[in-house]
């Protein structure tokens, strides 16, 4: 028996260092594939476009039309005091320069001078770049340093595909930015939760390596299945990873310790701890990865792709904090946690802690804490009501870039005219009556036939009113009307495609997204009464957050307007994420429910011991999502917001004072139609051990 129990020790020793073996090789094979993942990254019109919407036909046409996707600009001379003789000769000067070193498509452009006489506009197409992102960047910076500012003339280089350019930039720059800021947040917030010179540094390692996989994985989903890569989409991954995996390491490791103490080894201690959460943390993962996964549902392209990226990021932070972490801890033992290190045998010192109090008051008054919380969530959920319209593309950048003053010199200046063409394409043999109905529409200013190839003819419309406004909404749906088989696409008609299909997704992800964490719910915590709670809570933090973000985006941020996607991404974000939370509070409350405390002691038991983590874990992860905040878009920053508020609102309101409240209020009916709703005597049988957290 001896040398057998030697051996069953030996093997316990080696287990953490064949489990950091296998990483060491699950990262060599990865590296690779990680590399290429910038390489397959896309933030094209197309890859953020509704699969199915007439504008992603015409940008998916145009590639087959001679010299592929046009690259469309518009330089912008301005004097306000009005342009002088030399100010027009210097334009011309630049003009020429710019079509002596690039080819451009049509004739020479020409200017157009506003009535006012302080503008000068001259539209530049060009199909050097084709689809090719890196040859349009390069095309609009080279533009930029022929096209520029003398003597006191403005000179700004505008137009759809300067915006995108410009565009293209910030989602390039979220990389390094988004993940160094990531880091050093989780990092700051580490290191107050647990009061430590190393413990911290362990989480965050295996963030960086969950993170480093998930680049891999996402790579090989790019090539294995053609899932759209995004800026946007990789750097939520990102976010994900750092965030959700380090909540998931908060619950292990606060585990952990408690099993220090009972336990004299920390193989034993460390078993004891996934024993005891891991349960929890996988379900908390598989809700938010399911929630994710029902993104695939949705018709808009980065909200189709943001789905398995995210999912991916999810999985790998879930295996690698519970394999990785173990290991490495087990590794390293007790003189991690040093100073504060648990001795076998020890008890923690007695101490009234935040969510002690905040318990005891739930539980005396559990109805007028529900009452009141419930009251406060819809008075903010109000604030949504004051919500901007939908966000112009002008408008999507929190400073203002060359393009966008560009763009908005020619809106002063030209008051009648739309700067940005509305791009027709029509069967090669219908296009002479096409243009006559296109010219005989309502709104339209002009229009005249562009290129014909593959079958299909182009017809390039200027509107008679300005981008995005609500008269060129009109036209662009008269012409869509009147254009019986025809695409009618364009940088106004592609915003118009996003807020549709936005509203289209809503109504076809939402309930999916609640179905499938419904299921979950009920699956682990083997009630209907409490997976209800959960859901009703989270959707009322959703509220409270939109709301909020009613109340400070423009009045306060300054943002005219609200993305179109911001409801569907905030929703199933924070119904994923914050379910988490729920998950950890009533799968302890159902643990202390079996070990004999009638439902009110175990409601604030089940506080008492995760309200620290949960807490922890909603400051990690709202300090996340807060860090799109600080990013160049302003859909980002509206994201990063609302998410961040309603985790927190999550955390330290619906998670400490409502479900508890709503739990003390319901007793023993929070787990019906379970053996836990009946009688004590009923429910006796359930009793017994079981492997639950």
């Amino acid at each position: 028996m001896g040398a057998a129990t030697t051996r069953g020790r030996g093997g316990r020793r080696g287990l953490p260092w064949l489990v950091l073996g296998l990483w060491v090789v699950l990262l060599a094979v990865a590296g690779p594939f990680a590399a290429k993942l910038t390489d397959v990254q896309h933030n094209r019109t197309t890859d953020y476009l509704p699969a199915s919407a007439d504008s992603t036909q015409v940008a998916r046409l145009q590639d087959h039309l001679p010299g592929g996707q046009t690259t469309e600009l518009v330089l912008v001379y301005h004097r306000a005091s009005g342009l002088t003789a030399a100010d027009r000769a210097t334009a011309g000067e630049q003009v020429d320069a710019l079509a002596h070193r690039h080819a451009l498509t049509g004739r020479t452009p020409q200017g157009i001078p506003s009535a006012d006489g302080t503008t000068l506009m001259y539209p530049v197409t060009s199909n050097e770049p084709g689809t090719d992102e890196k040859k349009r960047d390069a095309l609009v910076d080279d533009v930029r340093s022929i096209v520029h500012d003398t003597g006191g003339l403005s000179a700004d280089v505008g137009g759809p595909a300067a915006l995108a350019t410009d565009a293209s930039g910030v989602y390039k720059s979220l990389g390094g930015p988004l993940l160094y800021t990531t880091v050093a947040v989780v990092a700051i917030l580490l290191i107050l939760i647990y009061r430590s010179p190393l413990l911290w540094l362990v989480p965050l390692v295996v963030a960086g390596v969950a993170d480093f996989l998930a680049q891999a994985a996402a790579y090989a989903l790019n090539q294995a299945f053609g899932t759209a890569v995004t800026g946007a989409s990789t750097g939520m991954m990102t976010i994900l990873v750092f965030g959700a995996g380090t909540d998931y390491a908060l619950l292990l490791v606060s585990r952990y310790r408690e099993e220090l103490r009972r336990h004299e080894r920390p193989y034993d201690a460390m078993r004891a701890a996934l024993r005891g959460c891991g349960l929890a943390v996988l379900a908390s993962s598989g809700t938010v990865a399911a929630g994710l996964l029902c993104l695939l549902a949705a018709d808009l392209n980065s909200s189709r792709g943001m789905g398995p990226l995210g999912t991916v990021g999810v999985l790998c932070a879930l295996v690698a904090m519970l394999t990785l972490l173990p290991a490495i801890l087990v590794l390293l033992g007790r003189r991690l946690f040093w100073p504060l290190v648990p001795a076998y045998g020890s008890t923690p010192k007695a101490r009234r802690s935040l969510f002690t109090a905040m318990g005891s008051s739930a539980g005396r008054r559990p109805l007028t804490v529900l009452a009141s919380g419930a009251a406060l969530l819809g008075a903010l959920a109000l604030g949504a009501l004051n919500l901007p319209g939908p966000l112009k593309q002008v408008d999507t950048f929190v400073d203002r870039p060359d393009s966008v003053t560009a763009m908005q010199t020619v809106a002063k200046a030209f008051p009648e005219q739309s700067a940005q063409p509305i791009e027709i394409l029509t069967p090669a043999g219908r296009a002479d009556a096409a243009l006559a109905t296109i010219r005989g529409t309502k709104g339209v200013a002009e229009a005249r036939e562009g290129r014909t190839g593959g079958g299909w003819t182009e017809i390039t419309a200027t509107a008679s009113a300005p981008p995005q406004s609500a008269a060129e909404t009109a036209t662009i749906k008269a012409l869509r009307h009147r254009l019986d088989g025809s695409h009618v696409g364009g940088s106004s008609a592609q915003q118009l495609d996003l807020a549709d299909t936005s509203a289209r997704d809503r109504l076809v992800v939402v309930p999916i997204v609640l179905l499938s964490v419904l299921l979950i719910l009920i699956a682990l915590l083997r009630s209907l009464v409490a997976p209800l709670l959960l859901v009703v809570a989270v959707v009322a933090v959703w509220g409270a957050a939109l709301g909020l973000g009613g109340l400070v985006f423009e009045p306060l941020f300054g943002f005219h307007g609200t993305d179109p996607g911001l409801g569907l991404l905030s929703f199933v974000f924070l119904v994923a994420l914050g379910v988490d939370y729920g998950i950890f509070l009533m799968h302890r409350m159902r643990e202390e429910s079996l070990r004999g405390l009638d439902p009110a002691a175990a409601a604030l038991t089940a506080l008492r011991t995760t309200g620290g983590v949960i807490a922890s874990a909603g400051l990690v992860l709202a300090a996340t999502f807060a860090v799109l905040t600080n990013m160049g878009l302003v859909q980002l920053v509206e994201l990063g917001f609302v998410i961040a508020v309603g985790v927190l609102l999550d955390t330290f309101l619906v998670r400490t004072y409502l479900v508890t409240s709503a739990s003390v209020a319901l007793g023993r009916a929070v787990w019906w139609p379970g053996r836990l709703s009946r009688a004590p005597e009923a429910a006796g049988a359930e009793r017994a051990p079981e492997p639950v957290g």
